[in-house]
């Protein structure tokens, strides 16, 4: 509902109209004398009704019903792009059927579904629940673009981010403005900045801002910035705090994740007994109905495969496999980093 901070006579006739009402009608509505509301039509925006008629007002606006209240809006902004209620409803069905698609890495029609608001609505012209709607908007489009390896430049993943954490930020929603900030250090572990990511991630590991859950997948990634690095050792450690986190709180999802990233670091390590252990486990207990899990899952056992001689054949099959996955689904950051893990090993 669009709120009015200081009547005039403007609005004041904007309401009246909205209502349907006569002068008289209107007069008798709201307890004021005739004269008084013909002195609002006549002069406009010169006319200031006294502070209790102003809050006599701002009742009659709060009570209308919404056809009125969305009448109100288009007479005082007839250029104003505005929503409705059943706008939102439709709005956060959309949001809702976005997330399945991007879970299944249908991109093309999560991009539909959200640029049938991102595309036509100016965010300067929303209310609150506006705003919060194009943010979250903004931020599932920022996973489409990370997940298809568009990460920097002005249609990317960094720059819906950013632009969201503003919105959220404003709304004043803390956990939201968290949330995004751990998706900006992904967005920078996937740029190549390893050493800033890892320190991001551990900053956000202790935000209370974030969920104990949200907490746990930082300090995860804590580890696998680290092992990208190099330093295997530390990120076995911490990786190792996470799981037992993930254990602790029940989530068997995260819990066969990070299983996944130690067989990583193991790897990484030099250790191919235990990280074909911790492989065989997220294997196991992992689901693959997600095709970008299927082709990380594929790609760390491949890359563990491969590392070994006697079973190099067997990891380049298996990175066909995911290469095969990766590009049917446009997941253009995982078929680099198969690529990149192919030529790693010809070196």
């Amino acid at each position: 509902m669009v709120s009015v901070q200081q009547w005039t006579g403007r609005e004041a006739s904007a309401l009246r109209a909205a209502l349907r009402m006569s002068t008289r009608a209107f007069a008798e509505h709201l307890g004021v004398a005739l004269r008084t509301v013909a002195k609002w039509e006549s002069l406009g925006t010169e006319t200031q009704p006294r502070p209790d008629t102003q809050a006599i007002l701002d009742t009659a606006l709060a009570r209308a019903d919404a056809a009125a209240q969305a009448r109100f809006e288009n007479f005082l902004y007839p250029d104003r792009k505005s929503t409705r209620p059943a706008d939102y409803e439709t709005w956060t069905e959309d949001i809702e059927r976005a997330v399945v698609c991007i879970s299944r890495q249908n991109f093309p029609f999560a991009t539909t579904l959200l640029n049938r608001w991102l595309g036509r609505l100016d965010p300067h012209q929303l209310d609150h629940k506006g705003l919060y709607l194009y943010g979250r908007s903004l931020v599932l489009l920022g996973d489409v673009q990370r997940d298809q390896g568009a990460i920097l430049g002005p249609l990317s993943a960094r720059h819906s981010y950013l632009t969201a954490r503003g919105m959220f930020t404003e709304l004043d929603i803390p956990r939201r403005v968290a949330q995004i900030e751990l998706s900006l250090a992904v967005v920078q572990e996937m740029s190549g900045r390893l050493q800033p990511s890892a320190r991001q991630y551990e900053v956000l590991a202790d935000d209370e801002r974030l969920s104990l859950r949200d907490r746990a997948r930082a300090r995860l990634w804590v580890g696998t910035a680290l092992s990208k690095d190099g330093d295997n050792e530390y990120a076995t450690r911490v990786m190792t705090a996470a799981t037992r986190a993930f254990e602790d709180l029940g989530e068997p999802e995260d819990w066969s994740v990070a299983h996944q990233k130690l067989a990583l670091a193991h790897r990484g390590a030099g250790d191919l007994t235990q990280a074909l252990h911790h492989i065989d486990i997220a294997r196991t207990t992992g689901t693959v109905d997600s095709p970008m899990q299927r082709v990380r899952l594929d790609t760390a056992y491949g890359h563990i495969l491969l590392s070994d001689a006697a079973t190099r054949n067997d990891g380049l099959s298996v990175l066909d496999q995911a290469a095969q996955v990766a590009r049917q689904y446009g997941l253009s950051h995982q078929l680099r980093s198969i690529e990149g893990i192919r030529k790693g090993q010809q070196g």
